[in-house]
């Protein structure tokens, strides 16, 4: 990080470090994070979310790590003065004509602050008195007291600092109990940030509720829906239903996702693993994501979207928005709740109304009921269908489709082609996502009474290796995708495996990883064929 223009930038990190001095403490500043990290003794680092605020992660005497929120604050004798701006501000607020939807709500409040507040060098006017502006403030305050502020009137408030981390993948706060994160480098961490007191969380849980549209209550105490920024929360409001106090659950929503060379570079899969799918997804394999929560099953199918066909029109069914597509052609549905049922949305309403539309691939955010029913008969129809599912292997997987609620014909089953596993796994208190398993679904067989499958990539806990052992016996490859591309010789498919393994490696090893790179690579890819792709990621 650029050490000297962070701290001229933000006064409040310097007061932070000077403390820290005193004390003894000199963290490292750093710009980024790495997986290294996550190993390294004696830890004590700061990085950037975006000024004006940083995070520190320490190692703590207890034992574990503690994740510590740097952001402007008001001091003890300032947190009066900032009560009374607000105040002042939500007196004055109503009076105020209806601003465009263009004119940011920031600095609306901005220009009220300077309405209430004075500079504490100088003494109010009888015409400022009149005015309001009644609160002396210095120059250190005003940009403290505007931070505060503006994070608890028009962003997110005391959980802001933690949907700005890029390094976080959950929030989780149960009651008055310190927040805790699970961060993508360190694992499960204690955060710093709690609510004061009861009245305090439920003013934030009922607010926040309201602004995603699906209000909670005593008689409807859970909830699911989605923040601003396309975060998924789940609510649980009672105390008679969640013991330990309110509580919240928030999964962090990115609008640009990894990619699959990213996915490749932190070991989820394998260059060839990835390659696989790229052929299949090319050529209209139904492919579903399975696993056990928290396992990156939609980051994986996010990831898989770019081996589509950038021409392809594609529609998606989700409950609450977190599947990102990069094509042009994309019709996004999200069910609707309300308390009037003939007004319902459900998920297997999008998924039959994505038929109509004759769609070439549909994405069902993730199966639970009947809308799977809906899924199987899409694929039926020749339409390639993406989904995610909770099964930790094919024969539970099988078992649960097959079974109440979804209750799809053991015979129908074989119209999906590719099911693929996922594990989460804690080493050396960081996390680190496997795939453990691709299966191809190859038919049902009347006579074994059951759907035969193959497993043609397996991973190895223990040397932490993937094993393509589908090497000259894959079905998909050799007897669904060989005569889509007119291979004379269907073997000849495993060279085609191979040079797609090629490319995925070289962007793995040459940092093509981001979000617009590789779809750029792809969609150039759809338009022109191998000539579409870079030299030098050819080989």
């Amino acid at each position: 990080m650029e050490t000297d223009g962070a701290i001229e930038r933000n006064p409040h990190l310097q007061r932070y470090l000077d403390e820290l001095a005193l004390k003894g403490e000199r963290p490292l500043l750093v710009e980024r994070l790495t997986e290294e990290m996550s190993t390294a003794s004696g830890l004590d680092l700061i990085y950037p979310v975006g000024d004006p605020v940083f995070i520190r992660i320490r190692e703590v005497p207890e034992g574990g790590k503690l994740y510590e929120v740097i952001e402007p604050s008001p001091a003890e004798d300032g947190l009066t003065k900032l009560e009374a701006i607000k105040q002042g501000i939500l007196e004055l607020a109503p009076l105020e004509r209806m601003h465009d939807p263009d004119e940011e709500l920031e600095a609306k409040i901005e220009n009220l602050f300077s309405r209430v507040t004075y500079p504490r060098e100088g003494r109010p006017s009888l015409r400022d008195r009149l005015r309001g502006r009644s609160v002396p403030i210095s120059r250190d305050e005003r940009e403290d007291m505007l931070y505060v502020l503006k994070r608890d009137l028009a962003r997110a408030g005391l959980i802001e600092p933690l949907l700005r981390d890029p390094y976080l993948e959950d929030i989780h706060a149960v009651g008055l109990r310190n927040i805790s994160v699970v961060h993508k480098v360190f694992g499960m961490l204690k955060t710093n940030l709690r609510f004061r007191d009861e009245k305090d969380m439920d003013l934030y849980i009922r607010s926040t509720a309201e602004r995603m549209g699906r209000p909670v209550t005593d008689s409807r105490p859970i909830v699911d829906g989605a923040l601003p920024d396309g975060s998924r929360m789940n609510i649980i409001y009672s105390e008679d239903v969640s013991k330990g106090g309110p509580s919240f659950t928030i999964r962090k929503f990115f609008e640009k996702p990894p990619t699959m060379p990213q996915l490749v570079k932190w070991g989820t899969f394998s260059p060839k693993m990835a390659a696989y799918l790229w052929l299949c997804l090319e050529h209209g394999m139904s492919i579903f994501v399975s696993g056990e929560t928290a396992s990156g099953k939609t980051t994986t199918l996010n990831a898989m979207l770019s081996f589509i066909n950038s021409r392809k029109k594609i529609y998606s069914a989700e409950d609450t928005p977190e599947v990102v597509v990069p094509h042009e052609v994309w019709q996004r549905l999200i069910t609707r709740e309300t308390v009037f049922e003939e007004a319902k949305v459900e998920l297997f309403d999008l998924v039959k109304t994505a038929l109509r539309s004759r769609p070439d691939y549909i994405i069902v955010g993730e199966v639970r009921g009947k809308e799977g029913s809906a899924a199987f008969q899409a694929m039926q129809t020749g339409h390639a269908v993406l989904s995610t599912f909770h099964a930790s292997s094919i024969a539970k997987m099988i078992q649960r489709f097959t079974g109440d609620p979804i209750n799809v014909p053991i015979r129908f089953i074989d119209n999906m082609n590719v099911a693929l596993f996922q594990e989460i796994i804690y080493v050396e208190g960081g996390i680190k996502r496997r795939c453990s398993a691709i299966e191809e679904i190859i038919k049902y067989s009347k006579e074994r009474g059951g759907i035969l499958t193959r497993t043609i990539f397996e991973w190895d806990p223990v040397r932490d290796r993937h094993y393509f052992t589908g090497m000259y016996n894959s079905y998909i490859l050799e007897h669904k995708i060989a005569p889509k591309m007119g291979l004379e010789f269907s073997k000849d498919i495993y060279t085609e495996l191979d040079r797609r393994e090629r490319v995925i490696r070289a962007m793995k090893d040459q940092n093509v990883t981001g979000y617009d790179q590789v779809n750029e690579v792809f969609r150039s890819y759809s338009e022109n064929g191998w000539e579409g792709i870079p030299k030098e990621l050819r080989g």
